[in-house]
C-alpha cells in the first residue's frame, strides 16, 4: 500500500528537477541537503539560493533573443531587474554580475545605486528606469544620478504633472518615458489603472509639454498590466493598444525607440504549475513586429521589468513543527515555530501560495493537516495549496522533529513583513543565509543576519 509522503508526492507530481531531488527520506533542494542546513543554522531559518538569480535572468534573455531572431526583429532586448522584489545587497550584486538594467520605485532606490556605484558594481552606461509616482526628493535623486554622469537615466511620468518638477539643465538633455494608464482586468474594482497618463492624453501631452521643449527627449513609452504577461486575451489586447499607441507616437515623435512592456513573468508557486515561456516571448516579439510592419515604422527595443521571477524562485523559508494540537474530529494543526503574518505575509494579505514540501520523513505516512503560526491572530495559518484545497504533511513521529519549506518566496517578502522592525506580537525576524557555489561548484552558506533580538525591537519602540 502506498501510504508515504514521498508515494503521495511522485504519485501527484514530476519532481524529476534539478530542483527537488530525494535522498534518504530528506529533501534536497539544488543539490543541497536541506537538513545538514537546518543541523548548522536551525529554524525559522530564510534563504537565498544565489545561482537560480543569473540562471532566470539567461533563460529570460535568451528567449527573448531567440524569439526577435526567428522574426528579424531589428531591435535589442533590455532586461530590467526590479529592485522593489528585494533590496538587499547581495540580491543587487548577483543581479548585476548578469549585466542587467535596473527599475526604480522610489527615492531611497537612488542611494543604494550610487551606493552600488561607489563600490564599482554598478556601471554609469546602465539603463535605470525610474517608475512611481515622484515625490521631490525622488525627484532630487533622479537628477543627482545624471549629474554623476548616468547617460541612461529615464524617468517613466507617471502623470502630466511629473515633467515640471524636474530642472532643465543646459549641461545636458535627458531622456524621458511616458508611462500609459492602462485598462484593468474586467473583473477588477476599477476601470483604469491609478498609475499613469490615459491613452487619449499622452499623444496631446507630448505635443504640448515635450516635442519643443530643447532639456527633454521622449525615448521610451511603458505599459504594465497588473495580471503579468499571460496568454489571455485581455493581454493581448492591451499589448496590441499600447504598441499601435508606440506607432502613432514614432511617426511625430523619431527620437521615440523603447517600448517597455513592464513585467509579470509567473515563477512556479505549485509543483503542477506550468507556463509556455518560449512561446509568450514568441508572441510577444512577432505582435509588436507585425503591428510595426503595417504602420510602416521601425520596431521599438523591448525594455521588460522582471522582480519576481528574477528572485523569487531563489528564496525558501524552512520551519519546524513545535506541536501538533487536535482541535476537533477533523482539525489537526502543526503548529510553526514562527508566524506566517510576519514572515510570508503574503500567504495572508493576498492569498498566495508556495510550493510547500516535507523537509524529512518523507519514508513515513502522511496525513491531512493545518499550519498554524504562533500568533494570536486568526489568520495566521496557511491550509491550502494553489492546486488543491489541503495540506498533507509526513505524521508527526514521536521525539522526532519535523521539518516543513516554503519554496520560490524570494520576492517581497521581507519587505511586505517589515523584515527587521516590529513584528506582530513581537514574533523575531528568522536568521538569513545566503547561499552561493564556489568555482568548483560546491555549495558555500554564509550567515547573513541573525535571529532578531528582543533588544533590537525595544529600542525601536523606544525603550
Amino acid at each position: 500500500m502506498k501510504n508515504k509522503y514521498i508515494d503521495l508526492i511522485e504519485q501527484a507530481f514530476d519532481l524529476s528537477s534539478e530542483e527537488f531531488t530525494i535522498n534518504d527520506g530528506d529533501l534536497n533542494w539544488f543539490g543541497i541537503p536541506l537538513m545538514d542546513i537546518i543541523k548548522q543554522y536551525g529554524t525559522p531559518l530564510r534563504l537565498s539560493y544565489l545561482p537560480k538569480i543569473g540562471q532566470n535572468i539567461q533563460r529570460a534573455r535568451r528567449m527573448f533573443n531567440v524569439a526577435m531572431a526567428k522574426v528579424d526583429y531589428n531591435g535589442e532586448y533590455q532586461y530590467c531587474y526590479c529592485t522593489k522584489s528585494s533590496h538587499f545587497s547581495f540580491i543587487m550584486e548577483e543581479v548585476l554580475k548578469n549585466g542587467v538594467n535596473i527599475e526604480t520605485s522610489s527615492a531611497f532606490d537612488i542611494n543604494i545605486l550610487e551606493s552600488l556605484y561607489e563600490a564599482g558594481q554598478l556601471k554609469p552606461d546602465t539603463f535605470i528606469v525610474c517608475n512611481g509616482f515622484k515625490r521631490p526628493q525622488y525627484v532630487e535623486n533622479i537628477q543627482n544620478l545624471m549629474r554623476l554622469g548616468f547617460t541612461n537615466v529615464i524617468p517613466i511620468l507617471d502623470n502630466k504633472f511629473e515633467l515640471d518638477l524636474f530642472e532643465p539643465s543646459e549641461d545636458f538633455k535627458f531622456n524621458v518615458g511616458i508611462r500609459i494608464a492602462s485598462e484593468e482586468e474586467p473583473k477588477f474594482d476599477f476601470y483604469t489603472s491609478r498609475l499613469g497618463i490615459r491613452y487619449n492624453d499622452i499623444i496631446p501631452y507630448y505635443q504640448e509639454k515635450i516635442q519643443n521643449n530643447p532639456h527633454v527627449g521622449l525615448k521610451m513609452l511603458h505599459f504594465f498590466i497588473n495580471t503579468g504577461i499571460r496568454d489571455t486575451a485581455y493581454y493581448w489586447n492591451e499589448l496590441t493598444k499600447a504598441v499601435n499607441l508606440y506607432c502613432e507616437l514614432k511617426k511625430i515623435c523619431p527620437e521615440l525607440d523603447s517600448l517597455n512592456i513592464g513585467g509579470g513573468f509567473p515563477i512556479q508557486a505549485h509543483l503542477d504549475f506550468e507556463y509556455d515561456y518560449e512561446y509568450m516571448a514568441e508572441e510577444i516579439i512577432a505582435q509588436i513586429k507585425n503591428t510595426c510592419t503595417n504602420h510602416g515604422v521601425p520596431e521599438p527595443d523591448v525594455f521588460t521589468e522582471f522582480g519576481s521571477y528574477t528572485v523569487g524562485e531563489s528564496g525558501a523559508m524552512l520551519y519546524s513543527i513545535v506541536n501538533q494540537k487536535q482541535q476537533n474530529d477533523r482539525e489537526l494543526w502543526n503548529m510553526i515555530d514562527s508566524s506566517f503574518m510576519t514572515t510570508l505575509p503574503d500567504t495572508w494579505a493576498i492569498n498566495q501560495r508556495y510550493v510547500l514540501l516535507a523537509i524529512n520523513n518523507w519514508d513515513k505516512e502522511y496525513q491531512r493537516v493545518h499550519l498554524g503560526g504562533l500568533t494570536c491572530d486568526s489568520e495566521d495559518f496557511y491550509n491550502a495549496e494553489a492546486h488543491s484545497n489541503a495540506v498533507f504533511m509526513p505524521k508527526i513521529q514521536t521525539g522526532e522533529e519535523q521539518y516543513v519549506g516554503f519554496f520560490h518566496m524570494g520576492a517581497y517578502q521581507e519587505s511586505l513583513g517589515g523584515y527587521g522592525g516590529i513584528q506582530h506580537c513581537l514574533i523575531p525576524a528568522p536568521k538569513m543565509v545566503v547561499i552561493d557555489r564556489d568555482e568548483d561548484g560546491e555549495y558555500t552558506t554564509k550567515l547573513f543576519a541573525k535571529e532578531q533580538s528582543y533588544k533590537s525591537m525595544l529600542k525601536i519602540l523606544g525603550y
